[in-house]
């Protein structure tokens, strides 16, 4: 996944375009951990936590 360095280097279009993507990568592996298919549950954690960095540093570009 993307470390805060490579997240900080991207515009704010391109963090809200990843973000709604990511979001549609999460809508499906929940979809998928329902009905007993996801092989990779780790994933989850991983994709969350990716959407929560970029949120966070659109909300301090925000605040400057």
């Amino acid at each position: 996944m993307l470390n805060v360095k490579e997240i900080r280097k991207m515009d704010d279009a391109t963090l809200l375009s990843q973000i709604d993507d990511l979001k549609k990568e999460l809508f499906n592996l929940r979809f998928k951990h329902a009905t007993g298919k996801l092989e990779d549950t780790a994933r989850l954690f991983t994709v969350r936590k990716t959407i929560a960095r970029m949120k966070t540093i659109l909300t301090e570009r925000e605040a400057k």
